[in-house]
């Protein structure tokens, strides 16, 4: 027999009214109450009815391919179910972000997604999670976990083992001055992915790849950046924190007149459809944005309806792309006085990275 909201009044000792407002997250209703109508909605197995409810889904990067399209999927995989999607861009943590929830709250919005927002910043503001929390709206992040173990699911991909599949890729090429454009610190796949890179290094026998990372935005300006010092090491390879980095770090390598792959090889991340059609075709380590935007679908789902989410992560695994933006590492050059292997070359490079950084 389904349950309605009658039953769940009386359970609760409350007017339908009350209910109603509970259920669409409405102001106006004490917690002893709230906390009332909740109960006897679970102990009953009330669901929430979801049509025409909204869910936000906060980024900054919306005009990144790959956040564009996890978002779409997203919106795909909660439209058969009545809920419908609210793209708002803002700046991670920011004052836009939480403008944004306090007045879709006030809308009855039915969740919110983070698509690496404030999830993905060290030291965040946890006001915005209070408010959802206070509010009964439920909420996901994607690609980072939230500050100070605000419990709360989230779906990410695996960092580590994307950084040590592009790296050994570039080791089985040979490549064994491979170099590092990440994003900045403080940010958490960004830092992971650091991580990562000296594990696969240090794994190989490289210990001083710490010297060889660039921190920068996650830009294409930011990865032309971020190349120009890597080459001042005498990288021959080098592995980029995102597709849009990697596409900065060849026009940088370019602009010193050197050639992809035949003097530089590059491997980007996240693996957006349009990393095929660029010149030359991009080597990337793809995101898995179908099961990323699957699993959030079904979690957003469930949350509504007032069922049970484990929090914590679930990391997904990414997938290499091997395409011709990457290749054998060049001969040294011999008995040239631009030699690279020279003792003491690399730490002029690495003052001059310290220099700029």
């Amino acid at each position: 027999m389904k349950v309605g909201i009658t039953d769940v009044a009386a359970r609760a000792r409350v007017s339908e009214a009350t209910v109603s407002r509970v259920i669409n997250r409405r102001q106006g209703v004490s917690k002893k109450t709230r906390d009332a109508v909740e109960q006897a909605m679970a102990e009953l197995g009330y669901e929430r009815q979801t049509q025409g409810q909204l869910v936000a889904v906060i980024t900054e990067f919306v005009s990144n391919p790959f956040f564009a399209d996890v978002a779409e999927r997203i919106e795909s995989a909660l439209a058969p179910h009545g809920l419908k999607t609210v793209l708002c861009p803002a700046f991670p943590g920011g004052v836009q972000e939480r403008d944004f929830i306090s007045a879709l709250v006030d809308k009855g919005v039915a969740a919110v997604v983070f698509l690496s927002a404030s999830n993905t910043v060290e030291g965040a503001e946890t006001e915005t999670y209070e408010l959802l929390r206070q509010r009964r709206v439920p909420y996901v992040g994607i690609n980072g976990e939230f500050a100070d173990g605000v419990p709360a699911p989230v779906f990410s991909t695996d960092d580590a083992l994307a950084a040590e599949q592009a790296v050994d890729h570039l080791y089985r090429l040979g490549h064994r001055r491979i170099g590092m454009a990440s994003g900045p610190a403080g940010n958490h796949p960004a830092d992971r992915r650091v991580q990562g890179f000296l594990d696969a290094m240090s794994k190989r026998g490289i210990e001083d790849a710490k010297d060889w990372v660039i921190r920068q935005s996650y830009t294409v300006e930011g990865g032309q950046a971020a190349a120009g010092l890597l080459l001042g090491l005498g990288a021959t390879a080098i592995v980029a924190a995102s597709d849009y980095m990697a596409l900065g770090a060849i026009r940088g390598i370019r602009r010193q007149g050197r050639s992809v792959p035949g003097d530089v090889s590059v491997v980007g991340y996240d693996g957006s459809a349009i990393t095929e059609f660029v010149d030359p075709p991009l080597t990337t380590v793809r995101q898995p944005a179908d099961r990323l935007a699957l699993e959030v679908g079904r979690s957003v789902l469930a949350l509504v309806s007032n069922r049970d989410v484990p929090t914590g992560e679930l990391l997904f695994d990414p997938e290499l792309v091997i395409r011709s933006s990457s290749g054998p590492a060049p001969e040294p050059p011999q008995d040239s006085p631009q030699d690279r292997d020279r003792p003491g070359a690399a730490d002029r490079g690495r003052r001059i990275a310290q220099n700029h950084t």
